[in-house]
C-alpha cells in the first residue's frame, strides 16, 4: 500500500523559514503536502505560495487583509480564513499532521498550544514559544500525543547528538554562536552601532528581528532557555560558545570527555527537513559540507560585557515564573524601536532590564498570567522608548 503524503501546516509561510519548508514539500510531493499555510500580513506573498502549492486553507491574521486573499483564492477552491482564532483552529483540522511554526516572536505562542491540544506533531522553529512559557508548554506535552521536533539549527543539532545516548551521561549542552556582525567590535563601537550595521550577518540570512538577536546574542539567551525545556537539563549544563565560521551547529560533552558535534553548511534545509522527517534524514535537503574547504574551525568563549542580553538567560532561568515572558516582550519592542530609530542599540539591554525590574514577578503563572504579563511588558516597554 502507498502511504500517503504526510500533511503539513507551516505557520508563518512567508518568512525565511517557511518558504524553505514550502520548497521542500514542493521538492518531495512523494512525502509532504502543505495543506495549510498562514501568514501575519503579507497577503500578496501568501496568495503567491498558495498558488504554487494550493492548499486546502491559507489564513491571513491580519483582518484587514483578508478581502485580498479571499477574491484571490476563492475561485480557486481555496479556503480562507483571517484573524488569531482562525490560525489556532486551522491548525487542529483533521487534515493537519504536523505544524510547523516559523513565526517569529510571542504570536507563535497561542497556535503552538493550539496544536498541542489537538494531539498534532511540532517543528518548531519558533523559539519564543518555549521560552515565554516553557513550563506551561512541557506540562501540556505531558497529556498530549504531540511531540516536538526542533528546527532551529542549534536545538537540531543536539538532538542530533543526543540520539542513542542517555541523558545521565550528559555533562553539559554546548551551543554555538556565530558573534554576529559585532563580534570583533568594541563595547564603544557596539554603542554606535545602526540598524543596518547590525543587519549585517555575516553567515546567515535572516528576517530582521533575529538578526537583531543574532547581533545582541538574545538570540543565544532564548536559545539556552529553549533547550533547558526541550532537553530536560539544567541551567548550568548549557552554556554558550562563539564559533565564527558557523559550521559546528552545536555539541554535547558527556562524562567521560567525549563531545559529539554535528556539522553542516550554515543552511536551515537540513534542520527544517530533519524535523519534517521526524528524525529521518532525507538526501539532498542541503548543500554538502567539504570539510577541506573549512579545514581551520575556531572557538572563544563570549564576553558578556559588550554582550550583556546574553547574562538574561540564566537570570530567567534563576527567576522562573513570567521572568522570560517579561523578557521577550520588552525585546520584541525594544528591537522594533531600534529599527525604527527611536533607541540606540545599547539601549535594547536597558530597556530589558528596566522592563523585568518594573513588571510583577509572577512564581507559578497559567496561560493568562502569560497573556497579561505580555502586554503589560510590552506597554511599559514601549513608554519607555
Amino acid at each position: 500500500m502507498v502511504k500517503a503524503p504526510k500533511n503539513i501546516a507551516v505557520i508563518g509561510a512567508t518568512g525565511s523559514i517557511g518558504t524553505q519548508t514550502l520548497d521542500i514539500i514542493n521538492n518531495h510531493p512523494e512525502l509532504y503536502h502543505a495543506s495549510v499555510i498562514a501568514a501575519g500580513s503579507r497577503v500578496d506573498d501568501l496568495i503567491r505560495l498558495a498558488l504554487i502549492h494550493r492548499p486546502a486553507l491559507a489564513v491571513i491574521a491580519d483582518q484587514s487583509k483578508y478581502t485580498t486573499l479571499h477574491e484571490a483564492l476563492s475561485p480557486l477552491g481555496i479556503a480562507t480564513a483571517c484573524g488569531d482564532q482562525a490560525l489556532c483552529e486551522a491548525v487542529c483540522r483533521p487534515d493537519v499532521d504536523m505544524v510547523v511554526t516559523a513565526t517569529v516572536g510571542y504570536s507563535g505562542l497561542a497556535p503552538t498550544i493550539a496544536a498541542i491540544k489537538a494531539d498534532k506533531d511540532i517543528a518548531l522553529a519558533n523559539k519564543e514559544t518555549l521560552v515565554v512559557a516553557g513550563q506551561y508548554i512541557t506540562d501540556l506535552l505531558s497529556h498530549s500525543k504531540s511531540k516536538v521536533y526542533p528546527v532551529d539549527s542549534e536545538h537540531s543539532a543536539i538532538y542530533q547528538c543526543l540520539q542513542g545516548e542517555n541523558h545521565s551521561d550528559v555533562s553539559r549542552l554546548i551551543i554555538t554562536a556565530s558573534g554576529g556582525p559585532f563580534r570583533t567590535w568594541s563595547a564603544e563601537q557596539i554603542a554606535k552601532a545602526t540598524a543596518s550595521d547590525a543587519l549585517r550577518h555575516p553567515n546567515w540570512s535572516m528576517g530582521a528581528k533575529i538578526t537583531i538577536d543574532s547581533a545582541s546574542m538574545m538570540n543565544k539567551a532564548f536559545e539556552i532557555i529553549e533547550a533547558k525545556w526541550l532537553f530536560g537539563f539544567d541551567a548550568d549544563k548549557i552554556v554558550a560558545v562563539v564559533h565564527p565560521q558557523s559550521i559546528v551547529h552545536s555539541m554535547v560533552e558527556f562524562n567521560d570527555g567525549a563531545i559529539k558535534a554535528q556539522l553542516g553548511l550554515p543552511d536551515m534545509k537540513l534542520p527544517i527537513a530533519y524535523a519534517l522527517g521526524e528524525g529521518q534524514r532525507l538526501a539532498g535537503a542541503e548543500k554538502q559540507l567539504s570539510i577541506a574547504d573549512f579545514a581551520t574551525l575556531t572557538f572563544e568563549r563570549p564576553d558578556p560585557s559588550r554582550f550583556p542580553c546574553l547574562s538574561l538567560a540564566h537570570e530567567a532561568l534563576t527567576s522562573g515564573g513570567n521572568s522570560a515572558c517579561i523578557i521577550n516582550a520588552a525585546n520584541e519592542i525594544a528591537v522594533a524601536s531600534f529599527l525604527n530609530g527611536r533607541i540606540g542599540f545599547g539601549d535594547i539591554y536597558r530597556v530589558i532590564e528596566r522592563t523585568l525590574s518594573t513588571i510583577d514577578h509572577i512564581a507559578a503563572p497559567d496561560y493568562e498570567d502569560y497573556v497579561s504579563t505580555n502586554r503589560e511588558a510590552r506597554k511599559f516597554a514601549s513608554s519607555i522608548c
